[in-house]
């Protein structure tokens, strides 16, 4: 959790990888009163615009939220938190998630779709935030340190291939 602006706004950090396994036999009892945890949580801390930064690189599938849940989720929250809700952003967003929420947009409010942004890498995120009061888990940082090496192997691959290189030009 951190802040940002003049009014000191909240940002709220969630990062999926710390999420129970989907296996565990009391998982629905376990992601319920998480959720009642973070709207109360919520509730204390935001009195005026918030945002949440939604970090799901290094998040095995079976640790990710279900669809149910993530709207079940969104109907318990009070018209108050989600009218505040200025952003939300997903950092290293799975095409599984693009997918997800690219099916359901029709059923979203139009209000809430736009408050959705994706920030590829931390370096895309500290574009659109002030990360000073955000505190990024280790294991999220080494996800995107590989993850940026990979490209860069991947880019410097291709502008070695004459191939690929002419193509780049066009």
């Amino acid at each position: 959790t951190g802040y940002y602006g003049d009014g000191m706004n909240a940002i709220i950090v969630f990062a999926a990888c710390f999420l129970p396994d989907s296996s565990r036999t009391d998982y629905n009892y376990v992601m319920e009163n998480l959720f009642l945890y973070v709207i109360s949580t919520l509730e204390l801390m935001v009195a005026e615009d918030y945002m949440i930064v939604y970090l799901n690189g290094a998040t095995p599938r079976r640790k990710m939220p279900g669809l149910s849940w993530m709207k079940k989720c969104y109907q318990m929250i009070d018209r108050r938190l989600r009218k505040n809700l200025k952003s939300f952003i997903i950092v290293h967003p799975s095409w599984f998630i693009r997918t997800i929420l690219a099916v359901t947009r029709p059923f979203i409010s139009s209000k809430f779709s736009s408050k959705i942004q994706y920030a590829n890498t931390l370096a895309e995120l500290h574009e659109m935030i002030p990360m000073e009061y955000v505190h990024i888990p280790d294991s999220i940082v080494k996800y995107d340190e590989e993850k940026c090496i990979k490209r860069r192997m991947r880019t410097s691959c291709l502008s070695n291939d004459p191939e690929m290189a002419s193509v780049e030009q066009e």
